[in-house]
């Protein structure tokens, strides 16, 4: 369909539970599902030749992103300006905060100019959290707050998928590399675990957190176990996910060096070949090709990155409409 207005969408999406989206840690199974199913919905306007609805004209979304992202904040953005909200884009450099101003005080002074949402990424952890509690009448989603959670790059993660398994339950996630100052790792941990799914973390141990190596089921899923030998954590995997190791940690003695990782942790085709037939291979990037995962299959038919970055434009959209859309579902 071609015309010059935006067309409305032919979907029943039903709205959030909820006020704020600050991590999975505390999400339902039908709420995940519920985001997933709204997701879905979203994406058939990503095929359309006017990429737009009128859903949540009026609304106005801000984003503050205190460090640097790409695909986090263009994809927040795209999706606010698909709904057609009016989306205002804030950067640490050149606001108010680089001049010294509290994040308190620079969210209340955008919660006087009668915004409706709030999208954070600080550096901080519990940034967002902060600012939920502190905010009476504006949302607050988190779009990735220091190394402790990253929700949206988790629900893009298991809609990627679900679109491949279906059913997640019973399936096999291999994490692989320094999850212990992964935010998108820890997740990714907690959406897996609602949905059933079982989790297999293998890196050096200096990169997994001391509540995992010590079994302490009330900080981390029980369903989530570790195998630091790659080449058996990978055995009869569903899915491959490589995470981004910072070249820093070997300096500061976390990694023998980057040659041991590369030969003890990369993602290579001999690994894959133990993993099920037809395994996903993913990556929250942005990657290093020829550390934590060879080129050839960062590149090949296994790796489902650019889809990730596409079903993250569908989930951020499902999340800014069941935010800001009201209460009860509302055919569009």
């Amino acid at each position: 369909m071609t015309t010059g207005m935006a067309v409305p969408l032919k979907a029943k999406i039903s709205a959030m539970p909820r006020r704020h989206v600050l991590d999975l840690d505390d999400f339902s199974k039908a709420e995940i599902e519920s985001v997933l199913d709204s997701a879905d919905a979203m994406r058939e306007v990503l095929g359309r030749d006017i990429k737009k609805v009128p859903a949540l004209r009026g609304k106005v979304i801000l984003t503050i992103f205190l460090e640097a992202s790409t695909r986090t904040r263009v994809s927040f953005e795209q999706a606010g300006k698909m709904l057609s909200a009016d989306v205002i884009n804030i950067a640490g450099s050149g606001s108010s905060a680089e001049k010294g101003e509290s994040l308190l005080n620079t969210a209340l002074t955008l919660q006087a100019m009668h915004a409706d949402l709030i999208i954070i990424r600080s550096p901080q952890s519990g940034a967002p959290y902060f600012l939920a509690r502190n905010l009476d009448s504006v949302s607050v989603i988190n779009a990735g707050d220091g190394t402790h959670a990253h929700p949206t790059q988790a629900l893009l993660d298991l809609m990627t998928m679900r679109r491949h398994i279906g059913d997640l339950a019973g399936s096999k996630v291999v994490i692989i590399g320094d999850v212990l100052h992964s935010r998108v790792a820890r997740s990714d941990i907690y959406g897996l675990a609602a949905v059933g799914a079982n989790v297999v973390i293998s890196g050096p141990t200096t990169m997994i957190p001391l509540e995992m190596l010590r079994g302490r089921s009330e900080h981390f899923p029980a369903s989530v176990t570790i195998q630091p030998d790659l080449d058996k954590a990978i055995e009869d995997a569903d899915v491959v996910m490589a995470l981004r190791v910072q070249k820093e940690r070997a300096a500061i003695g976390m990694l023998p060096s980057m040659r041991e990782y590369t030969r003890r942790w990369q993602v290579t085709d001999a690994r894959l070949a133990r993993a099920k037939t037809g395994a996903l291979v993913m990556h929250p990037g942005p990657m290093n090709e020829g550390i934590e995962i060879s080129s050839s299959i960062a590149h090949g038919p296994a790796a489902q990155i650019e889809e990730q970055v596409t079903n993250g434009v569908a989930v951020r959209m499902a999340l800014l409409y069941q935010t800001l859309a009201g209460t009860g579902g509302v055919e569009l």
